[in-house]
């Protein structure tokens, strides 16, 4: 039986038990990740948050497959990254995750349309010309498929980056600082569009993220301080989830 055969729903689209990662060796050995258990549940958006080196990125690294951990488990549905070799790992990527980055990531020689089905192309698949058409919809590309990046402003090139993590209707979409690079005007239309694919389109989605305001546009954020998770929040608003980071900075001027 296929591995990585789409598996029946089972309310969670990725979950990490016990995880722990650890940089260096000796007297140079930085724990990243200390025994993190999280579950990233269907069809809800996730902001992970933290100081600066908390663990944030190394732990959206391991749960997406993209980076190796030392012990614990991930699983993507009921799937078990650690047993997957790299050609499976590589399959599990492709087919049922999508990822959006600081860096939009496009080819500059490709036009827009082209880019957000490059990864269908490469994997062999046809686009669900229904859903594509959605997701195009939602992000507001419509007038300009034809368009290449050098031809679209910076908030319309990480529209297209949205639009390539959802085109192959992924289990589950990573962000990673998706509008670092945006002015506070296309950020917000881009987080807004990840918000509209989890209440529209029922994505799942989680994306870590430094600032309050994007945090704000999540169902829930969880936190990291030194590669643990403390604390976590339901429908957050950028002034609890800022009240909450200052009293991360508070410990870390006191320990």
């Amino acid at each position: 039986m296929d591995t990585l055969a789409q598996n029946p729903p089972t309310g969670i689209a990725a979950a990490t038990t016990d995880l722990s990662k650890a940089y260096g060796s000796g007297d140079t050995r930085v724990v990243a990740l200390d025994r993190v258990g999280i579950t990233f549940r269907e069809g809800e958006f996730t902001a992970i948050m933290g100081p600066s080196g908390s663990g944030k990125s190394t732990l959206m690294h391991c749960a997406a497959g993209l980076d190796a951990f030392d012990s614990g488990s991930v699983r993507i549905g009921t799937t078990e990254l650690g047993t997957l070799d790299d050609r499976q790992l590589t399959r599990l990527r492709r087919d049922r995750i999508g990822f959006i980055f600081q860096a939009f990531n496009l080819l500059p020689t490709l036009t827009a349309l082209e880019n957000i089905t490059l990864p269908l192309t490469i994997a062999g698949r046809r686009a669900d010309q229904q859903w594509l058409d959605r997701v195009v919809a939602m992000v507001g590309l419509s007038q300009r498929l034809d368009h290449r990046p050098a031809q679209l402003s910076g908030g319309q090139q990480q529209r297209v980056a949205v639009a390539r993590a959802l085109a192959s209707r992924p289990a589950i979409v990573f962000g990673d600082e998706p509008t670092g690079n945006l002015d506070s005007r296309a950020g917000g239309e881009v987080l807004g569009f990840l918000r509209d694919s989890v209440r529209e389109l029922g994505q799942t989605v989680v994306m870590v993220t430094h600032d309050p305001v994007a945090a704000g546009y999540a169902d829930r954020v969880v936190f990291l301080v030194d590669g643990r998770l403390v604390d976590e929040m339901a429908r957050p608003t950028p002034d609890r989830v800022l009240d909450v980071m200052k009293t991360f900075d508070t410990r870390t001027r006191t320990s």
